[in-house]
């Protein structure tokens, strides 16, 4: 780091230090300007007058002042702006005591607003110039006069230009700021939605296979003495269940590997095209399940149609739990207009409570995949008894409208 960069950071943590710099040099300046006469015969003649002890007061007195002029500046103003009224009324020669009232004019106007810089301002401007040429020794149209507008004038405007562009750096760096913390929460809030969706999958995909795991694993023992063959079919079912677990678990977890990571999983999710797959699975776990569609073939957005596969397997998964051993289930899938509805009624044969939204995630989780499609969810138990799930899902997304729309 350079010597010079070193005194800068020095004098910006210690800013009463800078601004004892600054009243020293006033002072120097004051004091030197006090023995020039502008006027002499071959111009400005240094010595020619010599100021007295009043005026040598007074410009001790402004450039004194000028060290607190961060602290209080209007103060500073107000006392430098009354030295140089009394020099210019009194003084002959007079000395440029009105330099530290331009000084602190400039901090007047950096660190207020611009109303308040143009009162100040124009009320210094008046009051000094005005003093000096109605009761000054000079002319009123003496250039020592005139100028004492001029310097007050560009006092006052450097200042709010010094003003503005602070208030312009800070607007940018605030805007930056604020744009860094809106990108960091929209990556977090992205991230937390993929971390929903990701367990609601997760879920789906273990509540559904550990059920068929557990009730063929319970046939199995009840029949393995009496009806070996038969236990032998179901240890098969077993097998095939926690196979297809693990194949979706390791699909949906591989969603969490990196792009360059090998063996990345390429089978797409599953729909409705393996409506029959799934309902086979329970079937062969003793769930007896009747389908009918009425789809009529719709193509459904690749959300759309895991979202009501979910719901239809979800669905069955708690019948399966809770509606008991002889329980019947029906799913139907119907287009209606410009939606999909999904309904899966079954007769609750069994002595269980049927789930409810408080009851754990199953629901939860049909109810927000459902919601975050704009679609509706309604679930609840049948007049007679018996649970129901009936779920309207829109066969265009936003994003396929926009894409049809094109």
């Amino acid at each position: 780091m350079s010597t010079l960069e070193r005194v800068r950071r020095h004098l910006k943590a210690h800013p009463m230090a800078l601004d004892a710099a600054l009243a020293v040099g006033v002072l120097a300046s004051m004091v030197a300007g006090s023995f020039v006469e502008p006027h002499g015969e071959n111009g400005v003649t240094w010595g020619v007058r010599t100021p007295d002890a009043l005026s040598l007061v007074l410009i001790a007195l402004g450039a004194v002042a000028l060290v607190f002029r961060r602290r209080a500046p209007m103060t500073v103003l107000a006392l430098t702006g009354t030295v140089s009224l009394v020099e210019s009324v009194t003084g002959d020669p007079r000395a440029p005591v009105a330099m530290s009232a331009v000084i602190a004019l400039y901090t007047v106007a950096a660190t207020t607003d611009r109303p308040t810089t143009w009162r100040v301002g124009l009320l210094t401007m008046a009051v000094l110039g005005g003093s000096a040429m109605l009761a000054g020794p000079l002319p009123w149209y003496a250039q020592e006069n005139l100028a004492i507008f001029a310097w007050t004038g560009i006092g006052a405007t450097a200042g709010d230009a010094v003003r503005s562009r602070r208030a312009f750096v800070h607007a940018i760096r605030e805007r930056a700021e604020r744009a860094e913390r809106t990108r960091e929460e929209e990556a977090r809030r992205r991230v937390a939605e993929e971390r929903l969706r990701i367990a609601r999958d997760l879920h789906d995909v273990v509540a559904h296979h550990i059920a068929l795991v557990n009730v063929q694993a319970g046939v199995a023992a009840h029949v393995m003495d009496k009806r070996p063959d038969q236990a032998k079919e179901a240890l098969a079912h077993v097998r095939e269940a926690s196979r297809s677990a693990l194949n979706e678990l390791r699909a949906t977890v591989g969603l969490l590997r990196q792009s360059g990571d090998p063996e990345a999983p390429t089978e797409p999710a599953p729909g409705l095209n393996r409506l029959d797959e799934l309902v086979g699975t329970f079937r062969s776990a003793g769930l007896h399940v009747e389908v009918a569609r009425a789809d009529h073939g719709t193509a459904l957005p690749a959300a759309v149609d895991l979202a009501a596969y979910r719901v239809i397997q979800e669905a069955l998964t708690n019948v399966q739990k809770h509606a008991g051993t002889e329980a019947k289930a029906e799913v139907s899938v119907v287009r209606v207009g410009p939606n999909i509805e999904i309904t899966v009624l079954d007769n609750g044969s069994g002595d269980d409570e049927p789930p409810t939204d408080g009851g754990g995630h199953g629901l939860l989780g049909m109810r927000e995949r459902v919601n975050a499609l704009r679609g509706t969810l309604t679930t609840g138990p049948r007049y007679g008894g018996g649970f129901r799930v009936h779920a309207i899902l829109p066969v265009k997304t936003r994003s396929r409208a926009a894409e049809d729309a094109v």
